[in-house]
């Protein structure tokens, strides 16, 4: 692994400057490398992060990469990493024109990288430095605890998509200097609409009189506002009083949890494990915002490389090439999910559709549909609404929003389902629906979605620590759940029990003649797992 030539680096600082002139915003500094195949099969299992940790399970990945590839070769173009300064890998035989390509691709990535708020947490923390410093900490216990180091990190790392994200994130957004009152927070944000379910009439009212008493009263806003609040709402006080002993019980999560009160942990000759959960906790927290904008990160990327090569002059006697590269990899796929090709056409779709004023109210009301086929309202603020879109997104929102049954219908997508042909004793793959609704769900389940398990700390106070899975309609996989429990019983240092849900009966609904298969009609129940002394048991909740 080396940096590139000098030569190739002027193409990138030229790939730069094109970029910024186009919106594209990222730091100045980047470091791009050339590496061998070989180099990236061995930096594949350590997310291309050349300082990550070493543990064994890397390896054995590193070997099943090297057994892929020698059956299927397939050099991948780039990788990129969010670091600061960001760091690149690239194939060591690219010509210069697909490097200006593979160059834009890049930096639209960092660009997401440094500019969506999902990733506000990695902003200002430099993952390569912190992860040397982690490795060397390892590798020091290693050196003095043995085999029991790697015991450690494959409990945690069987817990570590449990991780609390989104209050890390809350915390990010919003720095405890700037927050409004606690009180504040909890009147308008709960009380109001999930208590007393006002009308957004009255909540707008109620907006207005605490706007009104700050430029009154200024530092004093609280005690006058709530003065008021009081005399309407004079249950307000024992509310917010419980929601607040109630959030205070709630741990981070539970790895955060176990590092806290883990009375294994807390052992004198213990606490070296807890370095160790920390790393693990603290790297699947940098990685989270990447899982969670696949889609999108991908789609970015693409729709700039696209954009910016297809200006570039360096793509003269190229085109053929291009095109081919550019369709192989981001052509839609009839079967399975392609993230680049779908991101690719949803922010081209979203930028039309802005250009036209298609997301102003004029439009949603319009019910003929000839007459929302022609609107074009030229706003021209295609560009603006792409940006603002890549800055306040994350793949669930980003589907859940944008892919609408025009979109569905523009592409010809569809949702696929699979049959047994018992006349040929072959499987079958059909359209089974044409939908916006049901493609967008099939994108839904195709997204990073980890369980919520949460510490039901009353339990735990009076009896084994016990976990509760809030059921999503998503069962756990049954065949990890031992094992897992096992590894937190270890790091707890007692029994523990997990609550969650099973399928108690499934009634398949006979399918009507030339119909598919009708969906099941599926039965929970609730039920509990205990690990005790490593031995799974399992009775009704």
């Amino acid at each position: 692994m080396e940096l590139i030539s000098q030569h190739t680096k002027a193409i990138m600082e030229g790939c730069k400057e094109r970029a910024r002139a186009a919106g594209l915003r990222f730091d100045a500094e980047s470091l791009e490398y050339v590496v061998t195949n070989r180099d990236l099969l061995e930096l594949t299992p350590k997310a291309m992060i050349p300082t990550l940790y070493d543990y064994w399970v890397h390896d054995v990945e590193v070997l099943r990469e090297k057994g892929r590839y020698e059956l299927y070769p397939n050099n991948p173009y780039e990788t990129v990493i969010n670091t600061r300064p960001a760091i690149s890998f690239y194939n060591d035989n690219n010509p210069d024109w697909l490097n200006v390509m593979i160059f834009y691709h890049v930096l639209a990535h960092i660009d997401f990288f440094q500019n969506n708020l999902y990733f506000r947490h990695t902003w200002d923390f430099d993952l390569a430095g912190q992860a040397l410093a982690d490795k060397r900490l390892i590798a020091r216990l290693r050196s003095e605890k043995g085999r029991w180091v790697d015991y450690i990190i494959e409990f945690a790392r069987g817990i570590d998509n449990l991780v609390g994200y989104h209050r890390e994130l809350s915390r990010q957004h919003r720095p405890q200097a700037t927050q409004a009152s606690p009180r504040i927070d909890y009147y308008f944000d709960v009380f109001l609409q999930s208590e007393r379910k006002v009308r957004p009439s009255e909540y707008m009212k109620e907006i207005a009189l605490y706007n009104d008493c700050l430029k009154r009263d200024g530092k004093d806003v609280e005690r006058s506002f709530f003065g008021e609040v009081l005399s309407r709402y004079p249950e307000f006080e024992s509310f917010y009083e419980k929601s607040r002993q109630q959030h205070d019980s709630e741990p981070g999560d539970l790895l955060q949890f176990l590092l806290d009160h883990s009375p294994m942990l807390q052992r004198d000759e213990n606490k070296w494990m807890k370095s160790v959960i920390e790393v693990v906790r603290k790297t699947s927290l940098y990685f989270q915002p990447q899982i969670r904008t696949k889609i999108m990160n991908e789609g970015w990327a693409s729709y700039w490389h696209e954009k910016l090569f297809m200006q570039d002059e360096r793509i003269s006697g190229h085109e053929v090439e291009f095109a081919r590269i550019h369709a192989g990899v981001t052509s839609l796929q009839r079967v399975g999910l392609n993230p680049y090709a779908i991101g690719l056409r949803l922010f081209q779709s979203i930028e039309e559709a802005a250009n036209k004023g298609r997301y102003d109210e004029r439009f949603r009301r319009l019910l003929n549909a000839r007459d929302r086929q022609d609107y074009d309202a030229a706003t021209n603020s295609g560009q603006a609404t792409i940006f603002r879109v890549r800055e306040d997104y994350c793949d669930f929102t980003f589907v859940n929003e944008f892919v609408d049954q025009d979109f569905v219908d523009r592409h010809r997508l569809f949702v696929v389902g699979k049959r047994l042909n018992e006349a040929r004793m072959v499987w079958e793959y059909y359209v089974k629906s044409r939908s916006a609704e049901a493609y967008q769900q099939m994108l839904m389940e195709s997204i990073y979605h980890p369980p919520a398990i949460t510490v039901d700390r009353p339990r735990t106070a009076s009896g084994p620590l016990y976990l509760t899975h809030r059921f999503e309609q998503r069962p756990l996989v049954k065949e990890f759940i031992g094992n897992t429990l096992i590894g937190i019983e270890y790091l707890w240092g007692g029994s523990v029990r997990l609550e969650t849900s099973e399928v108690a009966q499934i009634n398949r609904p006979e399918a009507k003649p030339g119909q598919s298969d009708p969906s099941p009609d599926i039965t929970w129940r609730r039920v509990v797992y205990e690990s005790t002394q490593r031995k799974l048991t399992k009775v009704p909740a």
